[in-house]
């Protein structure tokens, strides 16, 4: 499991397992990580974390946050990663750089990942969905299933959810990630100030299930989700 090591000159102050779908970080008393620092804000970032994968948002902090020495707004993190926060330091470990050395205080520098095998980019012209599709998910019985725009330019576009994760929604507006597990497929809000309706019914920061025909709204496009025979 991912875990966030948190330090401040060189010093490990404390190790955060990232065991929750939510993890919040900021000043005030009631975030999961407080840092009770007048450079932090009182909701400073929050990571979110769907099966593997883990993304990392700043919420308009005063002071932003920067990742590797790089100012960012939203942010997929990878191992080894250094989150700066004022004079504070989080490095992301995975299990895999987990058995390495902890050496938080000093930022990895590396060229730009490339995108993964099986990654999909909509053209410009098909705004209002975006699909970054992850790693390929293993076998399991959960049947095939696909969104279906129901307004915009792009009304009756299909978009088949065959990967293990599917960003939907506008960046820097709204996003969220449906996940497919191996009891069925989640929506969890990854990016914005709102977050997305299902039904009708506006979501909460926890994973929400998905059923058939379920009614999905977020950035001003509705879409349908349904399962294929």
């Amino acid at each position: 499991m991912a875990k966030l090591i948190l330090s401040m000159d060189g010093l490990v102050l404390k190790e955060i397992v990232l065991d929750k779908e939510r993890l919040t970080i900021g000043r005030k008393p009631h975030n999961d990580i407080q840092i009770d620092n007048l450079a932090i804000s009182g909701e400073h970032a929050v990571v979110v974390t769907i099966l593997a994968d883990s993304f990392l948002e700043d919420l308009n902090s005063t002071n932003g946050t920067l990742v590797n020495g790089q100012p960012i707004k939203k942010h997929f993190l990878r191992a080894n990663d250094v989150i700066e926060l004022g004079k504070y330091k989080l490095k992301y470990m995975t299990d895999a750089a987990a058995a390495q050395p902890v050496e938080a205080d000093v930022p990895v520098k590396r060229a730009p990942a490339a995108r993964a095998p099986g990654e999909l980019q909509l053209a410009p012209s098909e705004q209002g969905v975006r699909s970054n599709v992850g790693v390929s998910s293993r076998p399991t019985a959960v049947p095939p299933a696909a969104i279906q725009l129901l307004n915009g330019p792009n009304a009756g576009k299909e978009l088949a959810l065959q990967k293990t994760l599917t960003t939907i929604g506008k960046p820097g507006t709204q996003v969220a990630v449906i996940a497919r597990r191996p009891h069925g497929y989640f929506i969890t809000h990854v990016e914005g100030e709102t977050f997305p309706v299902v039904n009708g019914e506006q979501l909460d920061a926890q994973a929400h299930p998905l059923g058939d025909h379920d009614v999905i709204e977020i950035a001003g496009i509705k879409m349908e989700f349904f399962l294929k025979a």
